[in-house]
């Protein structure tokens, strides 16, 4: 029997690091399609049209009985706390943060996404992180840095505003990752993905409604439909980078730390790379083969299991701790 839950565990793990892949390459090709949305529609309109095909798919999924949705008494009005941060409050920050700050900018503080999230998960899920995963961690940063400023990037303190706005992004991406991870205990993946994309729908539709009816533009609200560029651009965000990048994050929180998932939306830089290089023939230089091999060396030097004699000291330092007494 023992035997059975190890090889299920070992499964489950697989599972989740392969949806966690996934998502690490959806994010990473996810910059190129909003550029091309972009062209055509404000970033209000762009998020509202892309929750729309994330609920329209949701609504399909769950009328087929593939998502499986169940909150009767469950508290499900945490759920609005979780979409308070993604994706109302990480994109909201994020467009405004931008706006007066520059997108290599933006990178760089993304960077440090992984060093929040870990430090949110010591204190509030108790994840901890051995000395080796710290500085895989940092290693892992250092290397989206390194490219970053070796491209002529830098940071401009006269973007002040904007360069807090894109922090606080980053501090709502950690505390979502620490707070899902942490209700994943009560819902399911599918119940926690609907709800948001749900919320993320009827807020940005609402959001785009008054922005038009304070400019006048309610009959150019759907025009960008009329390019098939823009079309293919809102079909891979709304599909692929809302609803399949929630559902395998959320999936692969289920199953694995905080810190350790936390830390391949870094490898969403490496992917942009390659992408760049495959697709629309840049160039790739030292610097970028330097930069993403620290950022693979961070990621599984934070996800590999301890040597022996580490996972025993994990083990005597836990063997260690105050234990509750059960009434």
């Amino acid at each position: 029997m023992s035997s059975m839950r190890s090889n299920k565990s070992r499964r489950d793990r697989a599972f989740a690091y392969l949806a966690v892949l996934v998502y690490a390459s959806i994010i990473g090709l996810s910059f190129m399609y909003t550029k091309v949305a972009l062209a055509y529609a404000s970033a209000i309109d762009t998020l509202a049209l892309r929750f729309t095909l994330s609920f329209a798919a949701i609504v399909i999924l769950v009328a087929t009985g593939v998502f499986r949705l169940s909150l009767k008494g469950k508290p499900w009005p945490r759920l609005l706390l979780l979409a308070l941060m993604y994706p109302l409050g990480f994109f909201t920050l994020q467009a405004f943060g931008l706006k007066h700050a520059s997108s290599a900018e933006g990178g760089i503080i993304f960077a440090v996404t992984p060093i929040l999230t870990a430090m949110l998960a010591g204190f509030f899920l108790k994840e901890s992180t051995t000395l080796r995963q710290k500085l895989s961690i940092l290693l892992s940063v250092f290397g989206v840095v390194l490219i970053f400023v070796m491209q002529g990037s830098s940071m401009d303190l006269t973007n002040a505003a904007g360069m807090l706005l894109l922090f606080l992004s980053c501090l709502v991406s950690a505390g979502y990752t620490v707070l899902s991870r942490f209700l994943l205990r009560t819902f399911t993946p599918p119940e926690v993905t609907s709800f948001m994309m749900t919320i993320g729908c009827v807020t940005f539709w609402l959001a785009s409604l008054l922005d038009h009816t304070a400019n006048g533009t309610m009959n150019q609200i759907l025009t960008p439909l009329a390019n098939p560029d823009f079309i293919w651009a809102i079909l891979y965000l709304g599909i692929l980078a809302s609803l399949v990048t929630a559902f395998s994050s959320s999936y692969a929180l289920s199953k694995l730390e905080a810190s350790k998932i936390s830390v391949f939306s870094n490898l969403s830089t490496v992917i942009s790379i390659a992408a760049g290089a495959f697709l629309l023939g840049e160039a790739v230089t030292v610097y970028h083969l330097i930069g993403s091999v620290l950022i693979v060396a961070g990621v599984i030097g934070t996800n590999v299991k301890p040597k022996p004699k580490e996972a025993a000291t994990l083990r005597d330092t836990k063997s260690k701790m105050p234990k509750n007494n059960v009434v």
